[in-house]
């Protein structure tokens, strides 16, 4: 069956048994996996369809707009993910005022039996739907006894003393903690973007960066330098990365720089995803160039350590 992104109820074709989840996914980690692995397992065992069921805006956005929520993933990484786990569909609501105003039985009717004929749906135990949150998990199964569908609550994740979730994960990283953030993730956090021309500093420096820029609306692990890998063109290479604004040289736009560890490649133009593997220090403005560079040469030294000790990536 191929991979299929759908964009509101009124284009949904009929599917074989359908089989839902909901959510945002945000940051795709080890809670998420295991969520989308039942799916796919049900609806293979079914022969059905796997779907999952988002929004877009997230409902913070309409809900709560004051509020200045960052993301861990992009729009593009996630659907990649979703295809990877085995998602057969994946079907954006787009989350106004008013399905914010629909009633926890409009939603289960309207949106899980006449929207999607969901057969099945697996939710997290805490799930909560409808206006003002009011539905809970015992109200998705009253619905299903009535409109047709069996309803699995499934435990949360918990790793290291506390359920794997997206807030928690957030945390970790807005505080530089990347192999904490990446054990809850199942993999290292990272951020791609395309390499645009900078002021050649690194260059002259003998450290050639390639330059990102910073996405808006992403989670941004904190100013300073790391050990990290670097993925160009589908060839991972062990790199240090800068986050900042280069204070050393005056204030200037904050920027993600990338120096891939003996390597010397023009990457203007290309894209690469970097993995924030451990904050080696914080940013910090030094008196001279020639102090600048023998510190990232020092850098240099501790990342290598860093990534033999990170070698085998994260189960």
């Amino acid at each position: 069956m191929p991979f299929t992104v759908t964009r509101g109820l009124s284009d949904v074709r009929p599917r074989p048994y359908p089989v839902v989840t909901i959510g945002n996914f945000d940051g795709h980690h080890r809670g998420h996996r295991a969520l989308l692995q039942t799916v796919v397992e049900t609806a293979r065992a079914a022969q059905g369809t796997a779907i999952v069921l988002t929004f877009d805006p997230h409902p913070v956005r309409v809900l709560a707009p004051h509020v200045d929520l960052r993301f861990l993933t992009s729009a593009e990484e996630k659907l990649a993910r979703f295809r990877a786990a085995g998602i057969d569909e994946v079907v954006f609501l787009e989350f106004t005022p008013a399905l914010a105003a629909m009633t926890p039985e409009q939603f289960a009717d309207g949106v899980l039996h006449r929207g999607l004929n969901t057969a099945e749906i697996f939710v997290g135990e805490h799930f909560a739907f409808g206006k003002g949150r009011a539905g809970r998990v015992a109200d998705l199964v009253r619905f299903g006894a009535i409109y047709g569908f069996s309803v699995h609550p499934v435990a949360p994740v918990t790793l290291d003393g506390g359920v794997v979730s997206s807030t928690r994960i957030r945390q970790l990283i807005q505080a530089g903690r990347m192999p904490e953030a990446a054990a809850l993730l199942g993999r290292a956090y990272g951020i791609g973007g395309t390499v645009m021309p900078g002021r050649q500093q690194g260059q002259a420096l003998g450290w050639p960066t390639a330059n990102l820029p910073v996405p808006a609306q992403r989670v941004i692990p904190p100013d300073g330098v790391y050990a990290a890998r670097a993925d160009c063109e589908s060839t991972i290479y062990d790199a240090i990365a800068y986050i900042g604004t280069r204070p050393t040289f005056g204030t200037g736009e904050r920027l993600i720089e990338v120096n891939l560890l003996d390597q010397r490649r023009d990457l203007y133009g290309t894209h690469v995803f970097v993995e924030f593997i451990e904050r080696l220090r914080g940013d910090c403005t030094f008196d001279s160039p020639e102090e600048l560079s023998a510190q990232i040469g020092r850098d240099v030294d501790r990342a290598r350590i860093s990534l033999r000790r990170h070698s085998q990536g994260v189960p």
